[in-house]
Formats: structure tokens, sequence, C-alpha cells
């Protein structure tokens, strides 16, 4: 894989989500062989609804805060910190503020 600027990357519009978009950073097409990585942005009022996925994710806000559910509980979360979502888990995002919200997302390949 030859390093690009994330500006170059194409960002997608995520189905199910309120204004959210991802960009797919590294994945199986840059001969990544054991994680995808991707970035994902929610505008101001903006989130994902409760849902699972089958794979863990390992996630590392880069900016802003939300409301994350995981599981039954509930975590306020902003630039700097990071999160684990175990597979087969529900969890939603819900921003909080003015800001975007910003997070790196690392997956498995299945």
């Amino acid at each position: 894989m030859k390093p690009r600027r994330i500006d170059a990357i194409t960002r997608t519009t995520v189905d199910g989500g309120r204004d959210v978009s991802m960009q797919l950073l590294v994945g199986e097409s840059d001969g990544a062989p054991n994680f995808v990585l991707r970035k994902f942005d929610m505008a101001p009022g903006g989130g994902m609804p409760l849902h699972t996925n089958e794979t863990e994710h390992v996630q590392y806000v880069l900016g802003g805060r939300a409301r994350v559910t995981i599981g039954e509980d509930v975590h306020d979360v902003a630039a700097g910190m990071a999160l684990f979502i175990p597979a087969g888990v529900p969890h939603a995002y819900e921003t909080v503020g003015d800001d975007p919200f910003e997070l790196l997302c690392a997956i498995p390949i299945a």
C-alpha cells in the first residue's frame, strides 16, 4: 500500500446512520491481511441507532463528544478516549454538543 492523505480517501454515507460518513483508510484491497481501519464522522445531532455486529470493534475518539451505549451501559466519550465493543453486543452512538464526533475504528477481517 502506498501511503495516502486522508482527504484523498472517498467518504461514503453510512446506511441507517443519521448524518454519519465513513472512510475506509486501510483494508483488504491495500493488502491488509488481518484488520480493517476506518474513520467515522458524525455531524452534530447525528448518530447511529442501536445495532449489533458480528465482529469486535476497537475504537479511538479523535474529536468531539458522544453518548455511546454498549450493551446495558451508557458512556460519555470524548477525544483521546478508547473503546472496545465486543462482537454481538448491541451498541449506539449519539453526538453531544456542537462539534462533529470523529473516531477511528479497527475491525478484524472475517
